[in-house]
């Protein structure tokens, strides 16, 4: 089969959900979302080129989600529409955070790795996966059969295990221990370290994950505390960039977005210069209600020296 022209560099596996948030008012307001589908928006938006690899409803959900897909500029040839009920995510309150999923035989779970474009994999440069969709079966086992296909191929890849309720499943021990293994990037945040690794404080969880994955670039998100990058020889720190916070659903992962977005588009650049790419795209996304991709233009902008 002839390889599909114009192929990404990115690709981003995992879920794309509906969110259901509960407002003070008891109304509810129905976002698209899903933290695999936020990082590649994210990316798609900073101008690199990026496919969404996963599988949507083909109802009134699901068209919106493909809506704002294609309105982010993400390769539509990746994403897949089923007939099958979407995943929803009831967020009944945001603080303190309490919600569960609805998707027991959701169109996510119905994803077919096989049908993507036909040369992707020798075109792409990172592939990214994470979010519940790693603690979703049987789709986790196809995920991981991916990550090992794309890192035999040469190619990079990244993981942010963005912890759920749904991760404390026995079974995701051995698979997160998987998939810190095969990957070169990892993001994850103070909540996270806190919930892999119970009862061991935050700067022991970071040790052991960094032993974990000895070579791997690891990047701490800390809220407003800002951000740090460890590399194998250095780390480095990143200050939250000021804006006026309305919303912090979808900064870890616009943060994500933003970091390989960086990475790819000019790693010359340096480490620092990545990081500071990606604080931008997470403060741009606490300036907006939901998940939010921020535009290059509007980073560049923030970035600037004031």
């Amino acid at each position: 089969m002839k390889p599909a022209a114009n192929l990404p560099r990115f690709v981003v596996f995992g879920e794309a959900l509906t969110d259901m948030i509960r407002q003070p008012d008891g109304r509810w307001l129905a976002l698209p979302g899903g933290s695999c589908w936020n990082v590649a928006r994210v990316a798609a938006r900073q101008g690199t080129a990026t496919g969404f690899a996963g599988s949507i409803s083909d109802d009134l959900f699901g068209d919106e989600l493909a809506t704002q897909t294609q309105a982010a500029g993400v390769d539509l040839r990746f994403l897949q529409r089923v007939h099958a009920a979407p995943l929803l995510a009831i967020v009944a309150s945001s603080d303190p955070p309490r919600y569960f999923f609805i998707g027991e035989k959701s169109a996510d779970l119905a994803f077919d790795p096989t049908t993507l474009p036909a040369g992707w994999r020798e075109a792409v440069s990172i592939v990214h996966f994470g979010g519940i969709s790693l603690a979703r079966w049987p789709l986790a086992d196809r995920l991981v059969k991916e990550a090992r296909a794309v890192r035999h191929a040469g190619k990079r890849v990244a993981f942010d295990p963005n912890f759920r309720e749904p991760m404390r499943a026995p079974a995701y021990g051995e698979l997160f221990r998987t998939m810190v293994s095969l990957a070169h990037y990892i993001k994850v945040s103070e909540e996270d370290l806190e919930a892999l690794f119970p009862g061991t404080g935050v700067p022991s969880a970071l040790a052991t994950l960094r032993e974990m994955a000895p070579l791997a670039d690891i990047l701490l998100t800390r809220g407003a505390r800002g951000m740090a990058l460890l590399q194998a020889s250095q780390m480095i720190e990143q200050a939250a960039l000021k804006v006026d916070v309305v919303d912090t659903v979808g900064c870890g992962d616009a943060a994500m977005g933003g970091w390989i977005s960086a990475v790819l588009q000019d790693e010359p650049a340096g480490a620092a210069q990545h990081l500071k790419r990606a604080a931008a795209c997470a403060a741009l996304a606490a300036t907006h209600v939901g998940p939010y991709a921020a535009s290059a233009q509007e980073v560049v902008q923030l970035m600037a020296p004031r």
